[in-house]
């Protein structure tokens, strides 16, 4: 499956603009809602990039391979959830930190277009050779 790289960048615009305003708002639905944006992309497609399709019907010049933005928003679930933990639970340094983490990364790829999931990703399949020979089968 191939991904159009410019809704990525506004799927990661969109988070950036919803974990800046949990941090603010200090809101659980917030991050909640995110945590479902997180959990629908690594499992089938983010909402996000699908409503970039509405608003910009123009065929993208190139697409990149969807395995690495999918794990990106793996990864963002995970810190999600781990907010979700510490506001749920009083534990706010954790609720804080975690949801920090997850804007730092949403706003790297908008802002840059450096994905730190999809580094990850990539790193981890360089690691792992048996990774690696499932791919090649």
């Amino acid at each position: 499956m191939r991904a159009d790289p410019r809704a990525l960048r506004f799927g990661a615009a969109v988070t950036t603009l919803v974990l800046a305003s949990v941090l603010v708002t200090g809101s659980l639905w917030l991050l909640a809602a995110q945590a479902v944006v997180f959990a629908l992309g690594a499992v089938w497609r983010s909402p996000y990039p699908m409503l970039f399709k509405v608003l910009v019907r123009s065929v993208p010049k190139e697409t990149e391979d969807a395995r690495p933005p999918r794990f990106a928003q793996a990864v963002g679930l995970v810190f999600a959830v781990a907010g979700l933990v510490g506001y749920s639970t009083g534990i706010t340094p954790l609720a804080l930190a975690a949801t920090a983490a997850a804007l730092l990364a949403a706003f790297l790829n908008a802002a840059f277009g450096f994905c730190l999931g999809c580094e990850m990703y990539l790193l981890i399949r360089r690691l792992l050779p048996a990774a690696n020979m499932e791919v090649s089968k």
